[in-house]
């Protein structure tokens, strides 16, 4: 039976706090990745566990445990049923999961848990092949307004996941009303690369994906990059593509990455966690491995981050309501 960091009591805590946080002494810490290997979230998991040990985070390696199952649900169902008051998991999560949560396929809404911090993000764009007629977001989003079915629009989530809902809060944020974002024509397809892929033979007029996963088609210029949905210019090769904010859209579209715990692990545990996340994040070794894997490093941690998850979880359930993905 797991018996958790806990085990060690205030002895550990204490410990902790008199080495400045130079290592974690406790029984071996478990990363949770909701899929199979392979993938973003494996990637935060594994990325993750073996820096926590190389940097003296944690004394002993982190346990990976990857289990699958309804885009995370089967992992939220496990924690908050059997692991809530755990403080030696954590959980990979991500803007897809909290899209999940919004649209209310999980066991629970985001209180069932406590949300670590975020440690980067990717960020999201709208692409067009070069010799499309739109040359803005609004050049877009204005013809879409004359007619929603002008342009044949896609991505790698289907209709009503974050890719959809991403061009969708561009749409109202553009104008758009409710009946007219239903008529917008989506088409699902297997991974960003693969909706460029279509993008580029005309099979589809629009794309909206992360940047990291086409970052390829757009340094080589096969694609135009209509904007970018961060909340600042990237830096280079990038820092030439304007903001959706830039343009007059205030919409910010990140697949961030983080972690979250049960939402019975004790203060103390949970502030324990965000301490050595932080540490983690304030490495030069998780800045590269970040960059490696086309993540933007970006920290939110502790009550920040669960504001955010909040703030996200009911723009995305509101926006799901409107277009009909819920009720």
């Amino acid at each position: 039976m797991r018996t958790g960091f806990r085990r060690y009591g205030r002895i550990a805590l204490l410990g902790m706090a008199a080495l400045g946080l130079a290592g974690f002494v406790g029984p071996r810490p478990e990363c949770i990745a909701p899929s199979p290997p392979g993938g973003g979230w494996d990637f935060t998991c594994r990325t993750v566990g073996r820096l926590m040990q190389e940097l003296g985070i944690t004394e002993r390696s982190v346990q990976i445990t990857n289990l699958p199952g309804g885009v995370g649900a089967v992992a939220f169902s496990s924690v908050a049923a059997n692991h809530a008051a755990d403080p030696s998991i954590l959980v990979a999560t991500s803007t897809v999961g909290i899209t999940q949560i919004a649209q209310k396929r999980y066991p629970g809404d985001i209180d069932r848990m406590r949300w670590v911090a975020m440690l980067g993000t990717d960020v999201g764009v709208i692409l067009v092949r070069p010799d499309a007629p739109y040359k803005t977001l609004k050049d877009l989003f204005a013809a879409l307004k004359q007619d929603p079915t002008a342009a044949v629009t896609g991505g790698s989530s289907g209709a009503g996941g974050y890719d959809h809902l991403r061009l969708l809060l561009l749409a109202r944020s553009a104008g758009l009303a409710t009946p007219e974002m239903k008529r917008i024509r989506w088409i699902q397809y297997e991974g960003g690369s693969n909706a460029v892929t279509q993008l580029l033979g005309s099979h589809v007029d629009v794309v909206a994906t992360d940047l990291a996963e086409i970052a390829g088609f757009v340094e080589a210029k096969q694609v135009r990059v209509l904007g970018i949905l961060s909340e600042e210019r990237l830096g280079a090769p990038y820092a030439e593509i304007p903001t959706a904010r830039e343009q007059g859209l205030d919409v910010v579209g990140l697949n961030w990455r983080g972690f979250y715990t049960g939402g019975r692990v004790s203060d103390e545990a949970y502030e324990q966690q965000i301490a050595m996340l932080k540490r983690l994040y304030d490495s030069e070794q998780w800045k590269q491995a970040a960059r490696n894997f086309g993540l933007t490093p970006v920290w939110r941690g502790g009550k920040e981050f669960q504001d955010f998850v909040r703030t996200s979880t009911d723009a995305l359930r509101t926006l799901s309501q409107d277009i009909g993905v819920i009720r």
